[in-house]
């Protein structure tokens, strides 16, 4: 099966003929075909079928958070105490709610609150402790005035369904609808939005040696089989979004080759969320070694948020919203002459 890949460009000079990639701020005229038993190759765009290059043009189905200018902000709130990114800072309730708050204050376009950490090596969390941790913080956020969409972050029918009814608007389920069977029929039943992620194994297990044919390749087929999955349990296409699930299951190399094609997602006609943010990788390539404390990760964050960009991703999931705003904005202006 072939894999038509835009070649995304952002140059205001935009040449006669080139097409809009998913209806967005990037465009292109060429594109790269990619083949499991073949190198890659070149072709214009009117060269592939009618049907792969609408897939690739036709914006997405307006999803929370929606823009059309630039990636929508997502931004992460851990309520864990075990987080790799910000060490339980804030399993506080007060903390939580405060942290929720200043995100929405720095212009997060969704705020993405999660209950049970999943870096690597990670252990379920009871479902009651998930949603004491999460539900209650929702409805403070409600409480407190924000109106920003909130998804909930979470492989669990139950903890979803209690944030449903807290005032989130959105599931995130990092198993892609593997982890618990109930979860798809909520989703169905109350219309949200949701977003399948890739994932190579369990928390527990996803960094013992994770292995693939063709990473590119493989992560697409995955999320095109999760998404006919919930599209026969009832969820439209409509409300689908996809995450390549950077660092869940994949080594550095992996995951500087997703970022690399990551347009290759948009022919699956669903809204590209990329999360990279403070993830080990950025740590061992930005030479501070994998090791470094995650918050020394916001340039190799930013770096990576901008890429993600120029690929065309609607959403990109951030723990420095302000700091990764400001960036996205300052891009913008520079690739298109505008806002001055």
């Amino acid at each position: 099966m072939e894999v038509f890949r835009p070649v995304p460009q952002t140059d205001p000079a935009r040449p006669p003929g080139a097409q809009a990639l998913a209806g967005g701020w990037c465009w292109f005229d060429r594109v790269e075909v990619l083949a499991r038993n073949a190198p890659p190759r070149i072709l214009p765009p009117e060269a592939i079928p009618p049907a792969a290059l609408a897939a690739l043009t036709a914006p997405p189905p307006p999803f929370p958070g929606h823009r059309s200018d630039r990636p929508a902000v997502m931004g992460v709130l851990n309520a864990t105490p075990d987080s790799f990114s910000d060490g339980g800072r804030f399993i506080d309730p007060e903390a939580a709610l405060a942290q929720g708050l200043a995100m929405a204050a720095a212009g997060a376009d969704i705020l993405d609150i999660g209950g049970e950490s999943t870096r690597p090596g990670a252990a379920p969390v009871p479902i009651a402790e998930e949603i004491a941790r999460t539900a209650p913080l929702i409805a403070g956020l409600r409480a407190a005035g924000v109106r920003l969409p909130i998804s909930i972050d979470t492989r669990k029918a139950r903890v979803a369904e209690a944030a449903l009814d807290a005032g989130a608007d959105m599931v995130n389920d990092v198993a892609a609808l593997g982890f618990d069977p109930d979860l798809a029929p909520l989703v169905a039943a109350r219309g949200v939005h949701l977003c399948l992620m890739h994932m190579q194994g369990t928390p527990e297990t996803m960094q013992n040696d994770p292995r693939y044919d063709d990473v590119v390749l493989d992560v697409r087929a995955m999320l095109a089989g999760r998404i006919a999955a919930a599209e026969a349990a009832g969820i439209a296409r409509g409300r689908i979004l996809i995450d390549p699930g950077i660092g869940f299951g994949k080594t550095a190399a992996h995951n500087l080759a997703l970022g690399a094609r990551l347009s290759a997602l948009h022919g699956l006609g669903c809204a590209v969320l990329y999360g990279a943010s403070r993830k080990r990788f950025i740590g061992r390539l930005g030479g501070m070694g994998a090791e470094a404390p995650a918050d020394r990760r916001l340039g190799g964050s930013i770096a990576v948020a901008i890429a993600a960009a120029a690929q065309g991703a609607q959403i990109v999931r951030v723990h420095d919203v302000w700091e990764t705003r400001q960036a996205l904005e300052l891009w913008r202006a520079s690739v298109t002459g505008e806002g001055a």
